[in-house]
């Protein structure tokens, strides 16, 4: 069986956002930034087109996802170290004596124990994946997803099909 792959990597295709780790159980990061890249992989047959999916319909389809993280701070709602309080103008977050107060318009609540850039590749993929579903695209092989959180410093995920 043939398999092929495209990989899209463009400049625009990343996000900034804020964020900190909680570590070793019993430590936590200072809140920070990062100018996060992103770069997609989908491998599959071509179809009628001799393509396995048009770049424009793939860069268009991350660019609205890494949209919805840009220039936020993402939260984990799954990190046993942390407690949240929401309302609707703020979201409070504690970790020991630490607290955080943020806007909520400025926060993302994402469905993992920590926002590293391996548990954001994988929310990416999930996202991709979940858009992908939706348009009704060709049957793909598999998925791969990449963060660059610094110039040579990426988590990758993968998921096959």
């Amino acid at each position: 069986m043939e398999r092929f792959r495209i990989n899209i990597a463009k400049e625009y295709l990343g996000f900034c956002a804020a964020h900190f780790i909680t570590y070793e159980g019993h430590l936590c990061e200072a809140l920070h930034g990062h100018n996060y890249h992103v770069r997609i992989t989908l491998e599959g047959p071509i179809d009628e087109n001799y393509y396995v999916m048009d770049f424009i319909r793939v860069k268009k389809m991350m660019k609205a996802i890494c949209d919805d993280l840009d220039h936020r701070t993402l939260l984990p709602l799954n990190n046993p170290h942390l407690v949240l309080e929401m309302s609707d103008d703020r979201v409070l977050v504690r970790y020991k004596h630490r607290l955080f107060v943020f806007p909520r318009e400025d926060v993302v609540l994402l469905p993992m124990p920590n926002t590293t850039a391996e548990m954001l590749a994988r929310y990416l993929c999930d996202r991709a994946l979940e858009e992908l579903a939706r348009m009704g695209t060709p049957p793909l092989q598999m998925v791969e997803v990449e963060v660059e959180e610094a110039p040579g410093q990426s988590a990758v995920y993968r998921r096959d099909l």
